[in-house]
Protein backbone atom coordinates (compact mmCIF):
# COMPACT_ATOMS: atom_id res chain seq x y z
CA UNK A 1 0.00 0.00 0.00
CA UNK A 2 2.78 1.99 0.49
CA UNK A 3 3.27 5.29 2.63
CA UNK A 4 -0.44 7.14 3.63
CA UNK A 5 -1.44 9.70 2.01
CA UNK A 6 -2.86 12.93 3.67
CA UNK A 7 -5.24 15.08 1.64
CA UNK A 8 -6.65 19.13 1.86
CA UNK A 9 -7.98 21.69 0.37
CA UNK A 10 -6.28 25.57 0.25
CA UNK A 11 -8.00 28.70 -0.67
CA UNK A 12 -6.39 30.59 -3.32
CA UNK A 13 -7.00 33.16 -5.87
CA UNK A 14 -8.39 30.48 -8.59
CA UNK A 15 -10.52 29.32 -5.54
CA UNK A 16 -9.95 26.09 -3.33
CA UNK A 17 -7.17 23.75 -4.70
CA UNK A 18 -7.19 20.12 -3.84
CA UNK A 19 -3.71 18.83 -2.65
CA UNK A 20 -1.96 15.50 -1.36
CA UNK A 21 1.42 14.85 0.30
CA UNK A 22 3.26 12.48 2.04
CA UNK A 23 6.37 12.05 3.97
CA UNK A 24 7.25 14.22 7.45
CA UNK A 25 4.74 16.96 8.82
CA UNK A 26 8.21 18.81 9.71
CA UNK A 27 12.10 18.38 9.32
CA UNK A 28 12.10 17.96 5.59
CA UNK A 29 12.33 20.00 2.67
CA UNK A 30 9.29 20.32 0.92
CA UNK A 31 9.29 19.17 -3.26
CA UNK A 32 5.66 20.67 -4.50
CA UNK A 33 4.97 18.13 -7.79
CA UNK A 34 2.91 19.51 -10.53
CA UNK A 35 1.00 17.00 -12.62
CA UNK A 36 0.54 16.70 -16.19
CA UNK A 37 -2.55 17.62 -18.67
CA UNK A 38 -6.10 16.40 -17.98
CA UNK A 39 -4.67 14.08 -15.42
CA UNK A 40 -4.61 14.83 -11.73
CA UNK A 41 -2.48 14.79 -7.76
CA UNK A 42 -4.05 10.72 -7.83
CA UNK A 43 -1.67 10.03 -10.44
CA UNK A 44 1.40 11.53 -8.59
CA UNK A 45 0.41 8.81 -5.01
CA UNK A 46 3.09 6.98 -6.65
CA UNK A 47 5.95 9.39 -6.80
CA UNK A 48 5.06 10.87 -3.47
CA UNK A 49 5.72 7.78 -1.68
CA UNK A 50 8.52 7.39 -3.34
CA UNK A 51 9.88 10.69 -2.16
CA UNK A 52 8.51 10.73 1.44
CA UNK A 53 11.66 9.10 3.00
CA UNK A 54 13.83 11.81 2.79
CA UNK A 55 11.05 14.77 1.47
CA UNK A 56 7.57 16.42 2.40
CA UNK A 57 6.18 16.24 -0.98
CA UNK A 58 3.39 17.55 -2.07
CA UNK A 59 1.33 17.47 -5.20
CA UNK A 60 -1.70 19.84 -6.61
CA UNK A 61 -4.06 19.52 -8.82
CA UNK A 62 -4.28 22.55 -11.03
CA UNK A 63 -7.61 24.42 -10.87
CA UNK A 64 -10.44 22.78 -13.00
CA UNK A 65 -8.44 19.06 -12.41
CA UNK A 66 -9.34 16.48 -10.00
CA UNK A 67 -10.93 18.05 -6.48
CA UNK A 68 -9.87 21.53 -7.12
CA UNK A 69 -12.35 24.13 -7.96
CA UNK A 70 -13.73 24.34 -11.54
CA UNK A 71 -12.54 27.95 -13.28
CA UNK A 72 -14.83 29.02 -15.93
CA UNK A 73 -11.92 31.62 -17.45
CA UNK A 74 -8.89 30.43 -19.42
CA UNK A 75 -5.53 30.38 -17.18
CA UNK A 76 -1.87 30.68 -17.82
CA UNK A 77 1.11 28.40 -16.85
CA UNK A 78 1.87 31.64 -14.54
CA UNK A 79 -1.70 30.89 -12.53
CA UNK A 80 -1.12 27.25 -12.28
CA UNK A 81 2.21 27.99 -10.15
CA UNK A 82 0.93 30.87 -8.46
CA UNK A 83 -1.68 28.21 -7.03
CA UNK A 84 1.51 26.49 -6.28
CA UNK A 85 2.63 29.33 -4.32
CA UNK A 86 -0.51 30.10 -2.49
CA UNK A 87 -0.94 26.38 -1.16
CA UNK A 88 2.53 26.76 0.23
CA UNK A 89 1.38 29.56 1.93
CA UNK A 90 -1.46 28.12 3.62
CA UNK A 91 0.26 25.17 4.54
CA UNK A 92 3.08 27.63 5.87
CA UNK A 93 5.88 26.45 3.92
CA UNK A 94 8.29 29.43 3.09
CA UNK A 95 10.61 27.47 0.59
CA UNK A 96 10.60 24.06 -1.49
CA UNK A 97 11.77 22.39 -4.18
CA UNK A 98 9.71 21.70 -7.63
CA UNK A 99 9.24 18.59 -9.88
CA UNK A 100 6.64 18.18 -12.44
CA UNK A 101 6.31 16.46 -15.67
CA UNK A 102 4.72 17.56 -19.00
CA UNK A 103 2.93 20.71 -18.32
CA UNK A 104 4.15 20.31 -14.66
CA UNK A 105 7.50 20.81 -16.05
CA UNK A 106 6.40 23.85 -17.61
CA UNK A 107 4.76 24.80 -14.36
CA UNK A 108 8.34 24.02 -12.37
CA UNK A 109 10.20 26.49 -14.62
CA UNK A 110 7.71 29.36 -14.42
CA UNK A 111 7.83 28.87 -10.36
CA UNK A 112 11.89 28.86 -10.93
CA UNK A 113 11.78 31.93 -12.93
CA UNK A 114 8.99 33.71 -11.13
CA UNK A 115 9.41 32.90 -7.50
CA UNK A 116 13.22 32.91 -7.23
CA UNK A 117 13.02 33.76 -3.19
CA UNK A 118 10.32 30.81 -2.61
CA UNK A 119 11.83 27.99 -5.03
CA UNK A 120 15.50 26.60 -4.30
CA UNK A 121 15.94 23.94 -7.24
CA UNK A 122 13.62 22.60 -10.03
CA UNK A 123 13.02 19.18 -11.66
CA UNK A 124 11.36 19.86 -14.66
CA UNK A 125 10.48 15.90 -16.23
CA UNK A 126 9.66 15.39 -19.51
CA UNK A 127 9.26 19.10 -20.76
CA UNK A 128 7.37 19.60 -23.93
CA UNK A 129 7.83 21.70 -26.42
CA UNK A 130 6.13 22.93 -29.33
CA UNK A 131 8.43 25.55 -31.33
CA UNK A 132 6.20 27.47 -33.44
CA UNK A 133 1.89 28.22 -32.69
CA UNK A 134 1.71 26.16 -36.21
CA UNK A 135 3.03 23.05 -34.37
CA UNK A 136 1.19 23.69 -31.16
CA UNK A 137 -1.95 23.97 -32.77
CA UNK A 138 -1.47 20.75 -35.27
CA UNK A 139 0.42 18.75 -31.80
CA UNK A 140 -3.01 19.48 -29.76
CA UNK A 141 -5.05 18.56 -32.78
CA UNK A 142 -3.71 15.49 -33.27
CA UNK A 143 -4.26 14.85 -29.55
CA UNK A 144 -8.03 16.02 -29.68
CA UNK A 145 -8.56 13.65 -32.25
CA UNK A 146 -7.96 10.60 -30.04
CA UNK A 147 -9.46 11.53 -26.79
CA UNK A 148 -12.87 11.13 -27.68
CA UNK A 149 -15.61 13.11 -26.07
CA UNK A 150 -19.67 12.42 -26.08
CA UNK A 151 -21.90 14.68 -28.57
CA UNK A 152 -21.86 17.20 -25.69
CA UNK A 153 -18.16 17.47 -25.26
CA UNK A 154 -18.00 15.78 -22.16
CA UNK A 155 -14.68 13.16 -21.95
CA UNK A 156 -15.27 9.47 -22.88
CA UNK A 157 -13.64 6.77 -21.47
CA UNK A 158 -10.81 4.88 -23.30
CA UNK A 159 -9.77 0.92 -23.41
CA UNK A 160 -6.00 0.39 -22.84
CA UNK A 161 -6.09 -0.98 -25.94
CA UNK A 162 -7.98 1.89 -27.88
CA UNK A 163 -4.61 4.15 -25.93
CA UNK A 164 -1.79 1.79 -27.48
CA UNK A 165 -3.28 1.64 -30.58
CA UNK A 166 -4.28 5.27 -31.20
CA UNK A 167 -2.28 7.18 -29.23
CA UNK A 168 0.85 5.10 -27.65
CA UNK A 169 3.55 8.54 -27.49
CA UNK A 170 1.47 9.67 -24.55
CA UNK A 171 1.06 6.23 -22.90
CA UNK A 172 3.67 4.75 -20.46
CA UNK A 173 5.93 1.95 -21.70
CA UNK A 174 3.44 -0.79 -19.73
CA UNK A 175 0.32 0.63 -19.13
CA UNK A 176 -1.57 -1.06 -16.45
CA UNK A 177 -6.02 -0.79 -15.86
CA UNK A 178 -5.15 0.70 -12.82
CA UNK A 179 -3.67 3.58 -14.32
CA UNK A 180 -5.94 3.67 -17.27
CA UNK A 181 -8.81 3.48 -14.34
CA UNK A 182 -6.89 6.95 -13.09
CA UNK A 183 -6.71 8.33 -16.17
CA UNK A 184 -10.58 8.16 -16.95
CA UNK A 185 -11.31 9.09 -13.61
CA UNK A 186 -9.25 12.47 -14.21
CA UNK A 187 -10.76 13.12 -17.42
CA UNK A 188 -14.45 12.46 -16.09
CA UNK A 189 -13.68 15.24 -13.26
CA UNK A 190 -12.02 17.58 -15.55
CA UNK A 191 -15.31 17.47 -18.15
CA UNK A 192 -15.03 19.99 -20.72
CA UNK A 193 -12.66 22.27 -18.96
CA UNK A 194 -10.06 19.38 -20.47
CA UNK A 195 -7.86 21.77 -22.49
CA UNK A 196 -7.58 24.61 -20.13
CA UNK A 197 -4.16 22.81 -19.32
CA UNK A 198 -3.01 22.89 -22.91
CA UNK A 199 -4.44 25.82 -24.04
CA UNK A 200 -1.90 27.13 -21.11
CA UNK A 201 0.83 25.43 -22.29
CA UNK A 202 0.45 26.23 -26.18
CA UNK A 203 0.48 30.67 -25.02
CA UNK A 204 3.96 29.13 -22.26
CA UNK A 205 6.98 30.45 -23.94
CA UNK A 206 9.28 28.29 -22.23
CA UNK A 207 12.20 29.00 -23.65
CA UNK A 208 12.28 32.75 -22.34
CA UNK A 209 11.02 31.45 -19.31
CA UNK A 210 13.75 29.33 -19.18
CA UNK A 211 16.34 31.82 -19.50
CA UNK A 212 14.99 33.36 -16.29
CA UNK A 213 15.97 30.57 -14.13
CA UNK A 214 18.69 30.92 -12.45
CA UNK A 215 18.65 28.43 -9.41
CA UNK A 216 19.85 25.26 -9.80
CA UNK A 217 17.84 22.75 -12.52
CA UNK A 218 17.87 18.98 -13.99
CA UNK A 219 15.74 17.98 -16.72
CA UNK A 220 15.16 14.70 -16.80
CA UNK A 221 13.65 13.11 -19.77
CA UNK A 222 12.58 9.58 -20.79
CA UNK A 223 14.66 7.68 -23.54
CA UNK A 224 11.33 7.64 -26.05
CA UNK A 225 9.76 10.89 -24.82
CA UNK A 226 8.71 12.74 -27.96
CA UNK A 227 9.78 15.83 -26.68
CA UNK A 228 13.45 14.83 -25.64
CA UNK A 229 14.87 15.82 -29.52
CA UNK A 230 14.70 19.18 -27.76
CA UNK A 231 17.16 19.15 -24.74
CA UNK A 232 19.63 20.84 -26.53
CA UNK A 233 17.42 23.99 -27.00
CA UNK A 234 16.91 23.76 -23.01
CA UNK A 235 20.43 23.29 -22.31
CA UNK A 236 21.31 25.94 -24.42
CA UNK A 237 18.65 28.77 -22.60
CA UNK A 238 19.62 27.75 -19.00
CA UNK A 239 23.42 26.43 -19.13
CA UNK A 240 24.12 25.67 -15.89
CA UNK A 241 21.24 22.70 -16.02
CA UNK A 242 21.68 19.18 -15.51
CA UNK A 243 20.27 16.79 -18.16
CA UNK A 244 19.84 13.33 -17.33
CA UNK A 245 17.91 10.18 -19.39
CA UNK A 246 15.83 8.16 -17.94
CA UNK A 247 16.43 4.32 -20.07
CA UNK A 248 13.14 3.28 -20.94
CA UNK A 249 11.02 5.93 -20.28
CA UNK A 250 8.50 7.25 -22.38
CA UNK A 251 5.22 9.44 -20.91
CA UNK A 252 4.18 9.41 -17.63
CA UNK A 253 7.54 8.44 -16.10
CA UNK A 254 6.20 10.22 -12.50
CA UNK A 255 3.90 7.24 -12.62
CA UNK A 256 5.52 4.20 -14.27
CA UNK A 257 8.91 5.05 -13.29
CA UNK A 258 8.23 6.84 -9.89
CA UNK A 259 11.15 5.54 -8.26
CA UNK A 260 13.74 6.01 -10.89
CA UNK A 261 12.53 9.91 -10.57
CA UNK A 262 12.65 9.98 -6.89
CA UNK A 263 16.26 8.34 -6.97
CA UNK A 264 17.49 11.16 -9.56
CA UNK A 265 15.62 14.16 -8.02
CA UNK A 266 16.92 13.01 -4.55
CA UNK A 267 20.41 12.75 -5.75
CA UNK A 268 20.14 16.37 -7.45
CA UNK A 269 17.90 17.80 -4.64
CA UNK A 270 19.81 16.67 -1.34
Amino acid sequence: MGLPIERGLAKTFAGHIHWRACGPASGAQTVMISHINQQSSAVMVELLQALAPTFRAIAIDYPSHGHSDHIDWQPVIEDYARCVIEVMDSLGIAKAFALGEAVGAATSIALGANWPDRIQRVVPVNTPYFGDDVTATRDIADIAKVRPSDPTGFPAPRTIDFLLANDPEHAPMKPSQSWMDRINTAQLEIGRDRWQAMEALKRFDVLSVLSKVKCPALFLYGEHFIYGKHRALMQGKCPHARIETVPGGRFCMSWERATDIARHATDFLK
